[in-house]
């Protein structure tokens, strides 16, 4: 089963601000709640409105968000997402994560090794091609027959494309839906501007998932093509003055998966054998990489990011062990289960179609 940390999946968010939350929520762009949006707030996003803001997101391949800013390629982005960028960079007698990066000309703008930003161009419903293939299968052979399809279908994506096509297979409510993403590739991806590491990550990790961010989490790219910066229609224009209180604000995004449709005993085999697995080694990996880090300054500054990568995951994977111990936590999910397969059970036509 692909990851959709890997495969990626706009998303909106809506809320009132400065701290009420008005709708919870998750949308895919091809499946916005239009009725419930013109409802609650007299907004209604029309083709237009979706195709621009589709367009002004971006991904950034190794698991970022980001949006363009500008009409000449400048990337918005978290700092956590182009730190590894800045760590590429640095060097032993010029350590950019801990100073920090600005450009102060297009020439000054310093390309990141390896990294590739994607922009989503189209939304393709797949899901009939995809079952068609694997009906009466299970187990091994259903997943094989998906990941050929699956292929065959991405492959036809991207003919004639060459190598500024990327298109995706993203999976949606546990294979109830198949959606082919097609994205414009650009991997001519340079450094604009990073904060220093003590104002990009203030607060380190004893903040991070606990407390309201007080730091400058942010950075800036930009994406060239044949040598030039790009030249980007839609982009999210910068408004000094922020947000004001009763206005509708739209986060859009490139998640991964929320695992909030896995089943009691999916939780369960995470709970007990997947995740103390998984801390165990990353526990393990920090413990190789501090001792590393106290042999020299030289290796402290080798192992920063990739040190705070760790702390991250440890953190995120403690906090979801610690709820899926909870029993009230199980219980609910329990209750939610058995609802649903009571419900499955009440029609004839869902119980054929389970």
């Amino acid at each position: 089963m692909r990851s959709l940390c890997f495969l990626k999946l706009i998303v909106i968010w809506l809320l009132f601000t400065p701290f009420c939350i008005a709708s919870e929520g998750m949308w895919t762009l091809d499946n916005l709640p239009r009725e419930d949006l013109q409802q609650r707030y007299g907004f209604s996003p029309d083709a237009a409105w979706t195709q621009h803001a589709m367009q002004a997101s971006v991904r950034l391949a190794g698991g970022c968000s980001g949006s363009f800013v500008s009409t000449d390629g400048l990337v918005l982005t978290n700092h956590h997402c182009l730190v590894g960028c800045v760590q590429d960079l640095s060097t032993a007698d010029n350590n950019l994560v801990n100073d920090g990066f600005l450009a102060k000309d297009r020439p000054q703008e310093k390309q990141c090794p390896g990294m590739e930003v994607n922009q989503l161009g189209s939304i393709t419903d797949v899901t009939k091609r995809v079952q068609d293939k694997s009906i009466g299968l299970t187990g091994k052979p259903f997943n094989d027959a998906r990941k050929v399809e699956f292929s065959r279908i991405e492959k036809e994506c991207t003919k004639n494309g060459g190598t500024s096509v990327r298109c995706d297979i993203v999976q949606l409510y546990q294979g109830g839906l198949y959606h082919l993403y097609r994205y414009k590739r650009y991997q001519d991806v340079r450094l604009v501007f990073a904060p220093e590491d003590e104002a990009g990550f203030f607060g380190g990790d004893p903040d991070n998932f606990n407390f309201p961010r007080f730091n400058l989490d942010m950075g800036l790219l930009r994406i060239y093509e044949s040598g030039r910066p790009i030249h980007s229609a839609a982009f999210f224009p910068v408004r000094e003055k922020g947000a004001e209180e009763g206005d509708l604000v739209m986060t859009l995004g490139h998640p991964g998966s929320t695992e909030r449709l896995l089943t009691v005993a999916q939780l369960e085999t995470l709970r007990d054998t997947v995740l103390p697995f998984r801390l165990l080694g990353t526990a393990e990996f920090r413990g190789v990489l501090t001792r590393y880090s106290q042999e020299s300054e030289e290796h402290a500054r080798q192992a920063q990011t990739d040190l705070f990568g760790l702390e991250n995951s440890l953190k995120a994977r403690l906090g979801s062990h610690l709820a899926l111990l909870s029993k009230a936590v199980m219980a609910d999910k329990l209750a939610q289960e058995t609802a649903l397969r009571d419900w499955v059970e009440q029609d004839a036509a869902r119980k054929k179609n389970v």
